[in-house]
C-alpha cells in the first residue's frame, strides 16, 4: 500500500504543477481577457490572503473534484509555487495515504466487488454526461 500512496501522491502533485505551471504562463493574459480586471484583481487578494488555506482545504476535501480548479486559480495569481507545493502535499498526503492503505486491503472477492462498484459508478456518471450534451446539443 505504501508504495501505491508515494505513487498516487506524487502523482497528484505533478498533475497539480502542471496545472498551476499552464495557468501561470499562458492563463492570466487569457483568462482577463475572458473576464475584468476587477475580477482577476478580486481573485489575486483572495489568493494573496487566504490562498495557501484554500489550497489546503481544497485537497482535505474527500471526493470533491476542485483541486483541478484550485490549481489553475493558484497559478493565475502571485501565489508562490513554494506555498502552492506545501499546502498541496501537505492536503494530498491523508487522503491518499488513506485510500492507498484501504485498497491496498482489499483481496479476493471484497477487491472485485469494490472494482464493480467503481466500474458501475464511472459508467453511470459517463453515460448521464454523455446524456446532458446529446440533449444540449439537439436542444439548440
Amino acid at each position: 500500500w505504501w508504495r501505491g500512496a508515494i505513487l498516487s501522491w506524487s502523482s497528484a502533485m505533478a498533475g497539480a504543477i502542471l496545472c498551476f505551471m499552464i495557468a501561470r504562463i499562458a492563463g492570466r493574459d487569457v483568462v482577463e481577457k475572458l473576464t475584468t480586471k476587477f475580477a482577476m484583481d478580486s481573485v489575486e487578494q483572495y489568493f494573496e490572503r487566504y490562498g495557501k488555506h484554500t489550497i489546503l482545504i481544497c485537497r482535505l476535501l474527500p471526493f470533491v473534484s476542485i483541486c483541478t480548479l484550485s490549481s489553475y486559480a493558484a497559478g493565475l495569481t502571485s501565489m508562490s509555487l513554494a506555498a502552492f507545493l506545501i499546502a498541496t502535499g501537505i492536503g494530498q498526503l491523508p487522503a491518499t495515504i488513506v485510500y492507498s492503505y484501504v485498497g491496498g486491503m482489499l483481496t479476493g472477492s471484497v477487491k472485485m466487488v469494490v472494482t464493480a462498484l467503481l466500474l458501475i459508478f464511472a459508467l453511470s456518471a459517463f453515460i448521464a454526461l454523455a446524456k446532458k450534451m446529446y440533449t444540449d446539443k439537439h436542444s439548440k
